[in-house]
């Protein structure tokens, strides 16, 4: 009959105390964190924005073309007073 070799497990499922502070993630303060979490949105909005896009940078510039376009419209439009004229009378 073949002996058994007892295997000791009492304490195997630690490892050891020495090297355990090296495995501890370190948790930043409230206010890095929210910095981090904002900063990871705002570069999935991007990613999402510009998915399928060849050219973001063409893209953008056209957008921020269209956006002065339409601020020079409603100056133009408000100054000139190009609105509906009413008469009383």
């Amino acid at each position: 009959m073949p002996k058994r070799i007892k295997k000791k497990s009492m304490g195997m499922c630690l490892p050891c105390l020495g090297g355990a502070a090296d495995d501890v993630v370190v948790t930043p303060d409230p206010d890095t964190r929210r910095r981090q979490l904002a900063e990871a949105a705002e570069k999935r909005q991007k990613e999402t924005a510009y998915r399928g896009v060849k050219n973001p940078g063409a893209v953008e510039r056209k957008k921020k073309k269209q956006e002065e376009i339409e601020k020079q419209a409603m100056t133009t439009s408000v100054s000139g007073g190009g609105g509906l004229k009413w008469q009383m009378g």
